[in-house]
């Protein structure tokens, strides 16, 4: 069993394949944090807590004497607030009298082989005999509160997942104000920070900073996990390269508010807490009732970056993602017609689009309620029938005719004020008594913590996928939430949306959703549990994505992904980039088109066919690989590469892109990684065979690269 328990030590030793985690109880009453990092075999009496009286540290009053003890220098694993640690909690409980002060202290462990379910929340899977489960429980005394920190350790993926259960065994009511479901205290503070951060069209984009003194935090108050800062972060140590050195990966598996924090304290050591956002968070709790938070994932890499993201992604694909699908080729009429389109201006599109290998029509927005803009008719899921006088079995029957599957755009979670459902029931928009509504691209939201609107949404959505041939949904999520009247709302929010999703996927296990929000802004584990794949920025030009995609795979797959090829110039950009290289950057996500066949040069249906044609081979490869970073665009801005290496190594996609052009014919080879070093691949293109070892020690001599924005697409195939 990788969880070990020492009875005379106290200690619990949570084990992976590469990786150590030890805490254990101090003083017979403190649940203190000892080591995380690379795999050791024991960890000696003498080095679990190192005690120094430091001045205006205070400590518990039964060590009166003893100023070495304080909870301002203890290594914590779930810090209370108020009672002489300074630094920030894990857990604040508001009493009825008003006091936020508890003292929580170990009482009983249990350990388990089965990894329980969180209740009405996504969470990780997990095989039998995969995982095994540490209970430690620890009980305040005078609120008889009982907080359970659950550990479950995935043995052989160096993956930790925690979450934690608060419950109230006392008589009084409480608020909880704060609970995260994760910290502990590393030892010292040579990290570096590294996040995503971004906006609207430009999301998860890399910075990596030193820790400092004080707290260093990403959080969301938008009520998603927001185009802003993605729930995750990784530690890195300073010498940790793409493939070498130390990285502690945290990820939330949650879709709203949240926060993550370092903080780092006067003996230069390091708090680390991922959960919840206590911004505007308060959640009552009765005598009886127990509180659950999200769960966390932390990986373990002392394989530089490449090492913790090839963790996440394998994870993700084989124990997160809730069902498998064939994902399609997909055509979007988004930015083909926006809303200007009518049934004959489809069919002509839909017409066009045959014989291309393309699999999957989707109708975007505009095709319901009066829907001619974005003003009104959001939450009225009937068809506009002055658009569409066929409906939209007309529009399936078209699809199918030309050799498509049908899609449809919805934004179940909106509501529109010019909109029948807004006349009848005005409750079910999220608002604050006596304060108008704000707006953001003329909507409101949908009070998804109300389980009549859960209902409506599920009812609406069924109708329509139980009256057409309905193989996709592409999900949208447009606006923020603002005004909550109260401040359980956030959390209840993500729970009604986690139950809609669930109740739908449950219905219609053929049904695969694309989720959306804006694009990116709703990229996290939570949401992935339930849509497989994920509209990836709303800016669809190939260079953006070189940095939004790159961004992204530090901790999401590329197969949860989508990539499109759009037209030029692109309509957030302005720039003109290769219809090639467009299709290359499309093609390391789940590929498809945003445009409009019929505007396609005979030149470019050919090079559609080609590209699809390229596609449904590398598609093969792309759900059984690992996946490589070669070159950082971050770092200098000239190009950018990746590659899929399958699992077996038989097989090898390069995607290089050269961002900007140089005057100079330099010579630049690039060195591949995950190959077989000792068998021999061949290129397809040239038919050069090289062995393994000198693609990833030699490489190969890049072309001299004839303009801006030039792709190359490599493959490589093990010969006998």
């Amino acid at each position: 069993m990788p969880i070990f328990y020492n009875e005379k030590e106290k200690t619990f030793h949570l084990e992976c394949k590469n990786s150590s985690y030890i805490l254990g109880v101090a003083y017979d009453r403190y649940l203190a944090h000892l080591y995380y990092g690379k795999k050791v075999e024991m960890l000696h009496p003498s080095r679990r807590i190192v005690s120094r009286e430091l001045g205006f540290s205070p400590s518990p009053l039964e060590f009166f004497k003893d100023r070495k003890v304080s909870l301002d220098t203890l290594p914590q694993e779930y810090p209370s607030f108020g009672y002489t640690d300074f630094r920030i909690p894990a857990i604040i409980v508001e009493q009825e009298n008003g006091s936020r002060i508890t003292d929580f202290r170990y009482l009983k462990h249990e350990i388990v082989d089965q990894k329980p379910a969180i209740t009405g929340m996504p969470s990780l899977r997990s095989e039998d005999g995969e995982t095994h489960t540490l209970k430690v429980y620890l009980k305040d005394a005078v609120t008889q509160i009982i907080v359970c920190l659950i550990y479950n350790v995935y043995h052989d993926r160096d993956v930790i997942t925690r979450h934690v259960q608060v419950i109230n065994q006392g008589k009084q009511t409480v608020k909880l104000k704060k609970v995260v479901s994760c910290s502990f205290d590393l030892h010292d503070k040579d990290y570096q920070f590294l996040q995503l951060h971004g906006t609207h069209c430009k999301e998860r984009h890399i910075e990596i900073t030193p820790l400092r003194h004080g707290i260093t935090k990403i959080e969301s108050r938008r009520g998603s996990s927001s185009h802003m800062l993605n729930p995750f972060f990784a530690l890195l140590k300073k010498d940790t390269t793409e493939d070498y050195g130390e990285v502690y990966g945290i990820n939330f598996v949650y879709s709203g508010n949240y926060e993550g924090a370092v903080e780092v304290d006067q003996r230069d050591t390091a708090r680390v807490q991922m959960g919840l956002g206590s911004f505007d968070f308060s959640w009552t709790l009765k005598p009886g009732e127990t509180f659950e938070t999200p769960e966390v994932v932390m990986v373990y890499s002392c394989t530089g970056l490449n090492g913790m993201s090839q963790t996440f992604h394998n994870l993700y694909n084989e124990r997160l993602i809730k069902r498998h699908y064939h994902h399609p080729i997909v055509v979007n009429n988004w930015e083909a017609t926006y809303f200007d389109f009518n049934q004959e201006k489809l069919a002509a599109l839909l017409k066009s689009a045959k014989g291309l290998g393309i699999e999957t029509f989707v109708l975007d927005d505009g095709w319901f309620g009066k829907r001619n803009n974005d003003e009104s008719s959001l939450g009225d899921w009937k068809v506009n029938l002055d658009k569409l006088p066929g409906g939209l079995k007309e529009v399936a029957r078209l699809a199918k005719e030309n050799g498509l599957n049908f899609g449809l755009w919805f934004e179940p979670e909106m509501i529109s004020i010019d909109s029948d459902l807004y006349r009848a029931h005005p409750e079910y928009a999220i608002k604050v008594a006596d304060r108008e509504h704000a707006v953001s691209r003329c909507q409101l939201v949908l009070d998804l913590s109300n389980p009549k609107v859960c209902d409506y949404i599920v009812d609406s959505i069924s109708k329509i996928v139980d009256e057409i041939d309905l193989s996709y949904i592409k999900w949208d999520f447009n606006r923020n939430i603002t005004e909550t009247p109260n401040q359980e709302l956030c959390h209840r929010y993500v729970l009604g949306l986690y139950s809609i999703l669930e109740r739908l996927t449950t219905r219609y296990p053929h049904l695969l959703i694309e989720g959306c929000s804006g694009g990116g802004g709703r990229v996290d584990p939570g949401v992935l549990y339930y849509t497989p794949q994920i509209w990836t920025s709303d800016d669809s030009d190939a260079i953006e994505r070189l940095f939004i995609q790159y961004g992204t795979s530090m901790v999401y797959p590329p197969t949860t992904m989508v990539g499109h090829v759009s037209v030029t110039p692109n309509h957030q950009t302005g720039r003109v980039t290769p219809f090639n290289t467009r299709g290359i950057v499309a093609m390391s996500a789940n590929f498809g088109y945003e445009l409009n066949p019929q505007v396609l040069s005979k030149q470019e249906r050919e090079m559609v066919k080609a590209q699809t044609k390229t596609y449904k081979n590398l598609r093969k490869c792309l759900y059984q690989s690992d996946f490589y970073r070669l070159r950082n665009p971050f770092e200098s801005n000239k190009d950018c590469c990746w590659s899929f290496v399958s699992k077996d190594k038989k097989h090898c996609y390069v995607m290089y892109v050269r961002i900007l052009n140089g005057a100079t014919n330099e010579f630049d080879w690039l060195k591949l990684k995950g190959l077989e070093p000792h068998r021999h691949y061949q290129d397809i293109n040239t038919k050069e065979i090289y062995t393994g070892s000198e693609l990833m020690n030699v490489g190969i001599l890049l072309p001299r690269h004839p303009y801006d924005f030039h792709g190359i697409l490599y493959e490589f195939k093990m010969v006998k």
